[in-house]
């Protein structure tokens, strides 16, 4: 026999075990689950569940009242949106000849377009503004850069749908229907969550790593107190804010009470629901960022900073041109890994609200409490499976888009 296929074989021998505990607690259920999303499988049909086809699909998106306006109505204007944020940024690429000039002037206009909420205004300010500092960054006359140009085609595209009121786009369909279906309350809370806690958490750790990466005192007893809490039990950590969070003798309102703030009900009030769990997870989680971040910093080779010191580079321009673009491979890998996880969110609000998604109204209603509250609670397995497989999608999606938007941004040195 080869000794090439006798050492194949020998190493899927090596592997065997894992493949068996893999695909009895991993493959097997999300197979399985992914069938039985398509089954009506209640109290009801416990023993034999019934074939169902998208029925379970189309239940968590029903609507308890329809919306002012259809879906398909939303989506044109959305699409409109779009084509002209994309015919107008490409214009201004090859018409634009002078961006430090334009930059200065449509500063002030687009000061004038947030508050006029004019929709001439908020299309030419704001793409001009978007692409003029997309050119005085990069040091560019008149280029076309396609990604560049989609990217700024999509910020124009929200910048435009968020200053004109007159315009309901598949955005306002979206924000208007989380008040009459779950799900998509669900989905929206756990897009708030995300926005709110990734980009916090990211950047936080980045200003923590820099700080241990400098020759202060105690450094490495720094480094174990901010990782402490990622290693310590999520319950534990939930249980302790809890008692922060509490509005009647709870720590941090009474620090802020030295600050003249007054009593907020962290627990209590729906707008503080999803702020209040990204909290309690931005410090759970920014330790462990900080310390990835900060093995991606020691491994920068410390001549680049030599050779900048010599041609009087400054600390800003040390960060932006050699520590932030030989650091994208390592925050690459954090977003990745911080968004899978931030839409799993779960523990903490189910701790923090004794077992209830939020105070009142499903204000702490995420995706994966969704699941939890259909499959255990209601026991209505089949329509939980389908919501899972709805996340799974959602999650797919987005990491798909950053390994994309990662292929052109993020520098790789050999």
């Amino acid at each position: 026999m080869n000794r090439k296929v006798r050492e194949a074989i020998l190493a899927y021998l090596f592997l065997l075990p894992s493949f068996f505990i893999l695909g009895t607690f991993v493959f097997w259920p999300v197979g399985f689950s992914f069938v039985l999303s398509f089954f009506r499988w209640d109290f009801k049909n416990m023993k034999n569940p019934v074939f169902a086809g998208f029925e379970n699909y189309a239940e968590i998106f029903r609507f308890h009242s329809p919306p002012t306006h259809s879906f398909l109505s939303s989506l044109f204007q959305t699409v409109v949106v779009v084509t002209v944020s994309f015919a107008i940024t490409i214009s201004i690429f090859h018409i634009t000849k002078k961006p430090k000039l334009s930059f200065l002037l449509l500063l002030c206009s687009a000061i004038c377009a947030l508050f006029a909420r004019n929709l001439l205004f908020s299309v030419v300010t704001t793409s001009v503004l978007l692409i003029m500092i997309s050119l005085h960054i990069k040091g560019l006359q008149s280029s076309f850069k396609p990604f560049r140009t989609i990217l700024t085609t999509a910020f124009l595209s929200v910048l435009w749908i968020l200053l004109d009121e007159r315009l309901y786009t598949v955005v306002n369909f979206f924000l208007e229907s989380r008040d009459k279906n779950l799900f998509i309350k669900a989905i929206y809370n756990t897009l708030y969550y995300v926005v709110l806690s990734v980009p916090t958490t990211v950047a936080l750790a980045l200003v923590i790593a820099l700080l241990l990466n400098t020759n202060i005192k105690l450094r490495a007893f720094f480094r174990t107190a901010y990782f402490i809490p990622f290693v310590t039990s999520a319950v534990a950590i939930s249980l302790v804010w809890r008692w922060i969070f509490d509005d009647a003798y709870g720590l941090l309102n009474y620090l802020l009470s030295f600050l003249k703030i007054g009593k907020i009900l962290w627990l209590k009030d729906e707008r503080w629901t999803i702020p209040t769990i990204a909290i309690v997870s931005i410090w759970k989680t920014v330790g462990y960022d900080a310390v990835i971040l900060l093995a991606g910093l020691q491994n920068i080779d410390k001549s680049y900073y030599e050779a900048a010191e010599v041609d009087g580079a400054t600390n800003w321009h040390k960060f932006i041109y050699i520590t932030w673009p030989l650091l994208t491979p390592t925050t690459f890998f954090l977003l990745v890994v911080s968004l899978i996880s931030s839409f799993k969110v779960f523990t903490e609000i189910y701790v923090l609200y004794s077992g209830l998604p939020g105070p009142y109204n499903n204000s702490g209603m995420t995706m994966v409490y969704y699941v939890f509250d259909r499959f255990y609670v209601q026991q209505r397995m089949g329509i939980a499976c389908a919501a899972a497989y709805v996340l799974f999608a959602v999650i797919l999606i987005i990491t798909a888009l950053q390994f994309w938007v990662g292929r052109k941004t993020v520098e790789y040195t050999s």
